[in-house]
């Protein structure tokens, strides 16, 4: 997987951010939180391209599973699930817990954050940051994880 300039960017101003005062934390939120966004998208696009290069059964079981591998899965195939190949169906199931993982300290960073801006509590902020570099290490290993199915599985 290739880096990405905004997940690194966002990583550098987290890791600096730690040490912020509170005072610096209201001056430089809104920078934060942008970098972050930004992070998070570069993260999301690059998941999306990701999954839009897995085969069709690989889609159909993830689909089937509850998530979305890109590129509209439902107009692409029709595979019903009992056609699925119960292995192909096992990978897909843990590909699956790796993205969700990911996005649920995602969501753990972010309202830690906002628990953070509503008391103005610089100890929730700086782990705020550690859950949101932790959450991008989680998408980029979800990530390398898709990679590594491509072309591994039958097409």
């Amino acid at each position: 997987m290739r880096k990405l300039t905004e997940v690194e960017n966002a990583k550098a101003l987290m890791i600096e951010a730690m040490g912020w005062s509170v005072v610096k934390w209201l001056s430089e939120k809104k920078r934060v939180r942008k970098t972050a966004d930004l992070a998070n998208a570069a993260l999301d696009r690059l998941d999306e391209e990701t999954k839009a290069r897995w085969n069709d059964e690989l889609k159909a079981a993830y689909s089937e599973l509850g998530g979305n591998s890109g590129g509209g899965v439902q107009r692409h195939h029709k595979q019903a699930s009992q056609d699925i190949d119960p292995e192909v169906m096992l990978l897909a199931k843990k590909l699956k817990e790796s993205d969700d993982e990911a996005y649920r300290v995602r969501m753990d960073a972010e309202d830690t954050f906002d628990e953070a801006e509503r008391i103005l509590s610089t100890r929730l902020a700086r782990e705020g940051c550690q859950k949101a570099i932790d959450s991008w290490d989680l998408h980029e290993q979800a990530i390398r994880k898709s990679e590594a199915v491509i072309g591994a599985t039958k097409a």
